[in-house]
């Protein structure tokens, strides 16, 4: 007999709030499947403090420990996990995944558009809406008129696929309205044609001396800033232990995300995880065992290929983001970015986790973007935020930039 589809993903909330919970994912295998899971996770803003993986290729069996908020959403978790789960169908008492032979259609795009009196930790407030309703930023231009209105224009998707009905965007208005109040003049929600999105895609022209600083391929403790999660990352390879698989030995500093920044990079590079263990140590040092293998079947085992995986681990879990405040007289500009996936995901809640600083901070957000660039070989999801000196910035730059890092990392 197999598994029932309801059962895919199981959740045991824990009795009490410092407990973790502990989410069982039984369900067909494919490649990438770790880094959607975790993603989904992330994005519901719980943190994985333990996780066991076993697969035999077919079929995997996941268990994540997870500690989560007091109004984690914790059967729309479930439904999210279930979607994102390679569908089962029986077939003469037999489960099995019927794989995917054409590419998913990518999703509707809308266009938002807020027009409000600016007031400080506005953008946080409707970002926080827009996250907790599940739509998708996918492009943000903001901008302040001299009359003090702002105009707000979001590239956002639903992942309900509900946007398009005139309930779901009524819904979408009352709840910006509720949390905005009377600064709310107007709210309009429309279907975006993929020429728009396109255009929407090619942000402002990033300087040189940004794409040369800000993305260098050095290990990011040589950088200036020096903002990264740890001072070391250890990642061994080991094709001794198993006659058929690539041991990975990862210790790090745990931060906000760190599971799904090993799973995406693994996904980018086509590898498959067949057993992998992660727990989480005393003051916050992470020890991770993954053997894995290439989509062939086979081990790693040419140099080359070690250097290079290993080499971008120990960069994405260095600095799995970049953050910096940069001067563009006269302005200052805070600059985040963060590798998109191949898939073409980008990471979650970055956003969400900026604005909430700077109204935590009470720093003022003149303008704001987010677009994509190809820097190198990699696309990056890039966002710039200007922000709002008109009284002085009453907070030095570095702690600006530092409060940004942490929030982004997860860190009190």
């Amino acid at each position: 007999m197999g598994i029932p589809c309801d059962d895919v993903v199981i959740i045991r909330q824990s009795e009490r709030e410092e407990e973790p919970s502990m989410i069982t994912i039984n369900c067909p295998d494919k490649t990438g499947l770790g880094c959607d899971l975790c993603r989904i996770i992330l994005f519901f803003g719980l943190s994985i403090v333990r996780g066991d993986v076993s697969t035999d290729g077919k079929w995997c069996y996941i268990l994540f420990w997870v500690i989560g908020k007091p109004n984690t959403r914790w059967s729309l978790l479930k439904k999210r996990l279930v979607g994102a789960c390679p569908s089962c169908s029986s077939a003469s008492s037999i489960w099995f995944y019927h794989s995917e032979l054409q590419p998913s259609k990518p999703p509707d795009v809308f266009l938002l558009k807020l027009g409000c009196c600016d007031r400080r930790g506005l953008l946080y407030d409707v970002t926080w809406v827009l996250c907790e309703l599940e739509l998708i930023i996918k492009r943000v231009k903001v901008s302040t008129k001299p009359d003090g209105t702002v105009m707000d224009l979001f590239f956002i998707t639903d992942t309900r696929e509900l946007l398009h009905t005139k309930k779901r965007q009524d819904d979408v208005s009352d709840h910006l309205k509720t949390v905005i109040g009377e600064a709310m003049i107007s709210c309009d929600i429309e279907m975006v044609v993929p020429e728009i999105t396109e255009c929407s895609q090619a942000a402002s022209f990033l300087p040189s001396a940004i794409t040369e600083d800000f993305f260098q391929k050095e290990m990011p403790t040589n950088q200036p800033n020096g903002l990264s999660t740890s001072k070391s990352v250890s990642v061994k390879m080991d094709n001794m232990l198993s006659p058929a698989h690539t041991l990975v030995q990862i210790s790090c500093q745990d931060h906000k995300g760190l599971l799904y920044d090993i799973m995406r990079t693994l996904k980018d590079y086509n590898i498959q995880i067949s057993y992998g263990r992660f727990f989480i140590k005393q003051r916050r040092n992470c020890e991770i065992d993954l053997f894995i293998m290439q989509a062939d079947g086979k081990k790693i085992v040419a140099p080359s290929k070690q250097q290079a995986l290993s080499s971008r681990l120990e960069m994405e879990l260095l600095q799995p983001l970049r953050v910096a405040i940069v001067s563009r007289d006269p302005d200052t500009e805070l600059l985040v970015a963060n590798p998109v996936e191949f898939s073409g995901k980008g990471r979650p809640l970055v956003f969400h986790d900026i604005t909430l600083t700077l109204k935590t901070l009470s720093v003022g957000i003149f303008s704001a973007e987010i677009g994509r660039h190809m820097i190198g070989d990699r696309e990056w999801e890039v966002y710039r935020v200007r922000l709002d000196e008109g009284e002085g910035l009453s907070i030095a730059r570095e702690k600006i930039e530092e409060e940004v890092w942490k929030m982004l990392m997860g860190w009190d």
